[in-house]
């Protein structure tokens, strides 16, 4: 017949298949990253064991009910109550320590009815540096930013608050010069007279119209010594105040080191070779013991000034070579471009060079703020009372002595939380500033 010759024609889509197992959900993902080839499947079998083997021993430690415990002793008598009794006797971490000392641990030796003013300090800072962090908040903000340490100073030192004021004063007379100088003159005697402005205001004035203002409106809170303040809090002033101002200075360092002057080179080189040729410990022998014989009798220079301002040098010359790098792997047309659009030295600087080499910088840069937060630990071979000079503080005490890896471990995971989250908003910062893929 002849029906018989014609083809068949589907008038009707197909509905669409499941995919096969193997190639969806995690089956897939895991056929793909943890055994794709018989090295990696030898791989992924090692790191489970080897995992397994640190998990089986310390979780069963870790996980304990000692979270209500006053002292060792008390410990251990929950701990065998609880059955957790071996050959060696109890087993099992005592965690009561981290709940008795726990202020202690943040706040060192600062005031107990005080405990607001750093908190609240570092709950001003973190909203303070959102502008920073995040574009695109308003620019109106950075005004914020910029008032904001002569606040957190006044909350965590106390005193008067037309100390930080007068203070804050003094760098506003410094801008207006240099706005005045750059206009009428060159950028050098800007800065100079900038700097001339400053200084002479914070010795013959700030003090005196400090004193009057705080008599005639008295603003006022209880002083607190430097030698008071530890734990974290510590930790955590050092470590902000170095990665605030090693950056700038870093920055300075790496555009003086790049220089064609040859005065500037070499003094910014050899600055960067001798802060980076001397460990950092030797530097806070150097602020905490030497500094004073450079100083006049009877002069009093806070430790904790003395060794932020060593730690922002160490910081700065590591961070000046991270940003010499970032210049160096520039192309030349770009600094060939910038002169071509006719823009002086310092204007090319900032609108064309260094926004592209600071992007480049950004791992090494945001690595070494974590190693300098991780060695703020050092300072308690000065006697300050970090979070690690703190343990033996309080191992020293009679319900604590012999309690050992729970306090390291709590420090650790605090450390941790602190440095991860440096390093996500680093990840963070390069998505964002990675225009090709975009």
């Amino acid at each position: 017949m002849q029906g018989d010759n014609i083809s068949y024609v589907r008038t009707k889509m197909l509905p669409e298949a499941t995919p096969p197992v193997s190639q969806q959900g995690i089956v897939k993902w895991v056929r793909e990253n943890l055994f794709s080839s018989w090295l990696n499947a030898i791989l992924t079998v090692a790191s489970i064991a080897a995992v397994y083997y640190v998990l089986s021993g310390f979780l069963p430690w870790a996980i304990s009910p000692t979270w209500s415990g006053t002292s060792l002793a008390n410990c251990r008598d929950i701990l065998s109550e609880a059955g957790r009794v071996d050959d060696h006797g109890t087993h099992g971490a005592c965690w009561g320590v981290i709940r008795d000392r726990w202020e202690q641990l943040m706040f060192g030796f600062y005031p107990n009815d005080s405990y607001w003013r750093p908190t609240t300090a570092l709950v001003l800072f973190l909203i303070s540096i959102l502008p920073v962090l995040f574009t695109s908040l308003p620019r109106k903000l950075l005004i914020g930013t910029a008032v904001a340490p002569l606040i957190l100073f006044w909350l965590i030192w106390g005193g008067s608050l037309w100390t930080p004021i007068t203070v804050g004063v003094g760098f506003v007379l410094g801008a207006a010069a240099f706005k005045i100088g750059s206009d009428r003159s060159g950028l050098i005697v800007a800065v100079l007279a900038s700097l001339l402005v400053t200084i002479l205001f914070w010795l013959f004035l700030s003090g005196p119209i400090a004193t009057v203002l705080g008599k005639v409106i008295p603003i006022y809170l209880e002083p607190v010594r430097s030698k008071d303040i530890g734990g974290f809090m510590l930790a955590v002033i050092i470590g902000l105040a170095g990665i605030v101002l090693s950056l700038p200075l870093g920055i300075l360092l790496a555009l003086g080191r790049s220089s064609d002057m040859w005065i500037v080179n070499k003094l910014s080189t050899g600055f960067i070779e001798v802060i980076r040729g001397v460990p950092l410990i030797v530097w806070l022998f150097t602020a905490s013991l030497l500094l004073n014989y450079f100083l006049p009798p009877g002069t009093t220079f806070d430790l904790m000034l003395r060794v932020i301002i060593m730690v922002t040098l160490f910081s700065a010359a590591y961070i000046a070579e991270v940003v010499r790098g970032g210049l160096a792997a520039l192309a030349k047309g770009q600094y060939e471009a910038a002169d071509s659009l006719g823009l002086d030295y310092w204007k090319s600087m900032r609108l064309v060079v260094l926004p592209q080499a600071l992007k480049i910088s950004i791992p090494g840069i945001v690595n070494t703020f974590i190693g300098l937060f991780k060695d703020t630990t050092l300072v308690m071979f000065i006697g300050l009372f970090d979070p690690l000079g703190l343990i033996s503080a309080i191992r020293a005490t009679t319900d604590w002595n012999g309690v050992y890896w729970e306090l390291y471990v709590f420090i650790a995971i605090v450390f941790f939380i602190f440095c991860y989250s440096m390093g996500r908003y680093s990840l963070y910062l390069e998505r964002k500033l990675r225009r090709e893929h975009r």
